[in-house]
């Protein structure tokens, strides 16, 4: 996009075995604040968001053994699993990621908190996970 990129991240998704775990060391020992649980059917996960400063933590917990999160674990263990980043405008990015070739995972659809979400492919981004979300 021509000009200043008016990106921001909104969080970093970190996939967990157990939230209840994970929550025990972010909330108990960091003293984060943490939002109510919410689940993501479309995804088979549950999701806590932890405010770190503007951006957030969003750990992600699967609600079953076919879920992208669990499969994830399996493959690489618990850690970062993607980057997400606020866009002023979700359909004008996708329109412009699918014109230059872009892989893309979904169509955008509602998330956690409602917002609207595309998640690129690796193969598109240097290796990286990358959600895009609408601002």
């Amino acid at each position: 996009m021509p000009g200043p990129n008016n990106f921001n991240i909104d969080h970093l998704g970190i996939a967990v075995r157990s939230l209840d775990a994970a929550l025990a060391f972010y909330q108990e020992q960091l003293g984060f604040p943490a939002s109510p649980r919410e689940t993501v059917e479309q995804e088979k996960v549950n999701v806590v968001m932890l405010p770190a400063g503007g951006p957030r933590i969003e750990l992600l917990e699967a609600t079953g053994p076919d879920s992208v999160i669990a499969k994830f674990i399996e493959k690489r263990g618990e850690g970062l699993h993607h980057v997400a980043l606020r866009v002023p405008d979700l359909a004008a990015m996708v329109e412009r990621l699918k014109v230059n070739g872009a892989r893309l995972l979904n169509e955008p659809r509602a998330g956690a908190g409602g917002h609207l979400y595309v998640f690129v492919h690796p193969s598109s981004t240097g290796g990286i996970l990358l959600e895009l979300i609408q601002e």
